[in-house]
């Protein structure tokens, strides 16, 4: 597949490194494994000299090994002597760089937690001698985001306040997810289309995974993931197992209720039987895996609240595969997969309301874009998007099922948010996957 979007990433890195040539800068880019931040550095890099580390998990030693390979094969330096550590290593780089400027890309860099953590104190002292002198453009990429706040986001770490630029690598867009599926697969149905969205989430890795094999139907893409050797069966776990630890039954539990529409505290300390309320933050501001959702309009610290999974594949995951864990253990794959068929419809709602507040979002035109609902989920608005500044709102409705659609019966719930929006112009309007 072609590279496609990370138009404003490339720009910065481009930018960033022509600035290291006079002054050494450091870039951090965190984002979930398979996002595409290897391609990105890769294509933002290539054709200039660059060094590509990545951190594996074994000895300091044998790491520095493979890097003194890398260093003599691309940038055609010969390297003397045998180093045993990486501070040892990143110091020659340093000073190499002050007579030949260059890019250092460190890969899966919170993986030194695991090799030798004083790294870290090692490499901060060194940037921080070597800095007014060096040359070096020096990219630190991680993909476990708990780890990579922690590195350079708490003041008691020692790379705090070191980089430059951050860059938060997201999943495509969803008008970049359209572009590609129209180039591989033109005239598709819109949903097919839908269920693409919501199998990928605009993941680079999925993506590319679908487009290679040319399968864009649901049909082809659940025929891939239920299969026999599918690496797509054990990503949940192999994503998250390492970001939860030991607690990581927990976090599954939880993760696997909200994926099921158990979408509120209550609902789900009902059923563990457990005060959830950690475990609820540390999903959503340490680990960015989850997200509350207030009704639009409503305080900050209001308790009238859902919880959902921010990334479309891992809430399908939670949802279908972990779920149906034991048919999947013995090879059932035709049993869960007749389930996913069956429930897909109902399971991709909440999906279709995502990709329009998205692609509302995208339009540059409001300033808030959510969802809206009163007690007990009475009169539940499916998109409220405002726009403060000429004091417009659009409200709409979304539907699976195009004749479902009834807007007289959407203004009629309109009434309560509409009563907190004196002098408003009000537009409404009926979404379904033809309007994809």
């Amino acid at each position: 597949m072609k590279f496609y979007d990370r138009e404003n990433e490339l720009l910065l890195l481009a930018e960033t490194r022509v600035l290291s040539e006079q002054l050494a800068r450091m870039t951090v880019i965190v984002g979930r494994r398979r996002v595409g931040k290897t391609s990105l550095v890769r294509k933002a890099f290539d054709g200039t000299p660059y060094l590509y580390f990545f951190i594996a998990r074994k000895s300091e030693s044998l790491l520095c090994q493979e890097f003194t390979g890398e260093i003599e094969t691309n940038l055609r330096k010969r390297v003397t002597g045998e180093f045993r550590t990486f501070s040892g290593l990143f110091e020659f780089l340093l000073i190499l760089s002050q007579t030949t400027p260059f890019t250092l890309i460190i890969d899966e860099f919170q993986e030194f937690y695991q090799i030798n953590e004083a790294v870290y104190s090692e490499m901060q002292n060194l940037w921080d001698r070597y800095k007014p002198t060096a040359r070096m453009n020096l990219v630190l990429s991680g993909s476990v985001y708990s780890l990579m706040k922690k590195i350079f986001e708490n003041a008691k770490e020692p790379l705090f306040g070191r980089a430059n630029e951050r860059i938060r690598l997201r999943p495509f867009t969803v008008g970049v997810i359209s572009q590609i599926v129209s180039d591989h697969r033109p005239g598709i149905k819109p949903a097919d289309l839908l269920a693409f969205y919501v199998l990928t989430g605009g993941v680079a890795k999925y993506v590319e995974l679908f487009a290679d094999k040319n399968l864009f139907t649901l049909k082809e893409m659940l025929g891939e993931i239920f299969r026999e050797n599918s690496l797509l069966l054990e990503e949940g776990r192999n994503l998250l197992i390492e970001e939860f630890g030991k607690e990581y039954t927990t976090y599954f539990s939880i993760l696997s209720l909200i994926a099921s529409a158990k979408t509120s505290r209550s609902d789900i300390e009902s059923i563990l039987e457990k005060n959830i309320g950690g475990y609820l933050d540390r999903l959503e501001n340490d680990y960015q895996i989850i997200r509350s959702v207030r009704p639009i309009l409503s305080k900050p610290n209001g308790r009238v609240q859902k919880y959902l999974i921010e990334d479309n594949f891992l809430g399908f995951w939670f949802r279908f595969i972990y779920k149906y864990r034991s048919a999947i253990e013995i090879g059932n794959f035709a049993y869960v997969q007749s389930i996913v068929e069956r429930d897909f419809n109902t399971f991709s709602g909440i999906y279709l309301e995502k990709y329009f507040r998205e692609k509302i979002a995208l339009t540059g035109e409001f300033s808030q874009a959510g969802q809206y609902w009163e007690k007990r989920n009475q009169n539940e608005l499916d998109i409220v998007a405002l726009n403060e500044r000429d004091k417009k709102v659009l409200i709409a409705e979304v539907k699976l099922n195009k004749s479902k659609l009834n807007v007289d019966q959407l203004k009629t719930k309109s009434t309560g948010i509409l009563s907190k929006l004196p002098g408003y112009a009000v537009t409404w309007k009926g979404f379904s996957p033809d309007d994809m």
